[in-house]
């Protein structure tokens, strides 16, 4: 099989990064600045033990792939991202005939839980990726996956029907690519606990840090929000203990000097995107709240912040935890 990654970042530069050192076939797709400095120096890989210099091919859309059956399509984008994405590549046409919505797999290597849905309607063949993975990617062309002795935790499973043959010969490939990649029936549920632990993103993305006694009593209230909507919803979530004990001894963080361990929304932020992935994260809380008749005023004050701070530009540390708090208590008796 081919991986063709969506989205060279973080996790996608991660994923394709690990997965081209051990002898797989790999195309990453990037744009703007990622893409002219994977083909100009190609991708720097730094993990535990040193910085690995990958020649990774190189795309920068999908015009630029002639795609085959045997491909996998591996969406790593941010999920605001990731209709544009899926709209792309959906319609390309597959040697032999078809299309890629037709014919080829699409693995959600992505936070939340909007992803898959939006992915069936537009593949027949969905994958469902936890991912349990700290790395990160704020200068282009440069990945840090600090973790070992695995580069990370990848739950996987077909969406809507668990493990089948295609689930488990991705998991090989990435099992032999220094990834803990256990196959699940049940991937959704691991997605709906990795979530709530996404919850904390917008705190230390919005405060710079989540370390002090406010910032964290946020965090435990936007998580009792969250699981008391799914609670509510009836929906099954992994424990923390469980996305612990996961990676308990086989992917932990073993800190790179000068390369600080951050949120994926941290870094959104940090490089001054201008879209962040909080609708979907904290987000998806809300809109759970909002349809099972369950208030949600900490996640909602999240929510807001956050896409407030990445539509000005600002970066991270531009509120206080008690200005959020302040925040949630006014959307609380509004």
């Amino acid at each position: 099989m081919r991986y063709i990654v969506i989205g060279s970042g973080a996790v996608g530069g991660s994923i394709g990064g690990r997965l081209h050192e051990s002898g797989r076939s790999v195309v990453l797709v990037a744009r703007g600045a990622q893409v002219e400095a994977l083909r100009a120096r190609g991708l720097r890989l730094t993990v535990p033990t040193g910085t690995l210099t990958l020649d990774v091919p190189v795309a920068a859309g999908p015009e630029d792939v002639g795609l085959r059956a045997d491909d996998v399509l591996v969406l790593a984008v941010k999920t605001q991202h990731s209709v544009a994405a899926l709209d792309a590549w959906a319609a390309r046409p597959v040697a032999g005939g078809g299309t890629a919505g037709e014919r080829l797999a699409v693995v959600c290597a992505q936070n939340g839980v909007e992803n898959e849905r939006l992915a069936l309607r537009r593949f027949r063949e969905v994958y469902g990726m936890c991912v349990v993975l700290p790395s990160s990617h704020l200068t282009p062309g440069e990945v840090v996956a600090p973790c070992g002795p695995y580069s990370g935790a990848l739950v996987l499973g077909r969406y809507g029907t668990g493990g089948d043959d295609r689930a488990r010969r991705i998991a090989d490939d990435l099992e032999k690519s220094c990834f803990l990649a256990p196959v699940a029936a049940d991937v959704m549920r691991w997605k709906y606990g990795k979530l709530l632990g996404n919850l904390a993103n917008a705190v230390e993305a919005v405060c710079g840090s989540a370390s002090d006694a406010a910032a964290r009593d946020l965090i435990a209230r936007a998580k009792a929000e969250g699981a008391a909507v799914l609670d509510a919803a009836g929906i099954a979530y992994a424990s923390g203990a469980e996305i612990t004990e996961l990676r308990s001894g086989t992917v932990e963080v073993r800190p790179v000097p000068g390369e600080p361990t951050r949120s994926s929304t941290w870094q959104s932020l940090a490089r001054g995107t201008g879209s962040i992935e909080t609708d979907y994260l904290n987000g998806e809380i809300v809109l759970l709240g909002r349809e099972h008749g369950v208030l949600t005023p900490v996640n909602a004050a999240l929510q807001a912040a956050a896409r407030e701070s990445a539509l000005r530009g600002g970066k991270p540390g531009g509120l206080t935890a008690d200005d959020l708090s302040r925040r949630a208590a006014a959307s609380a008796t509004a």
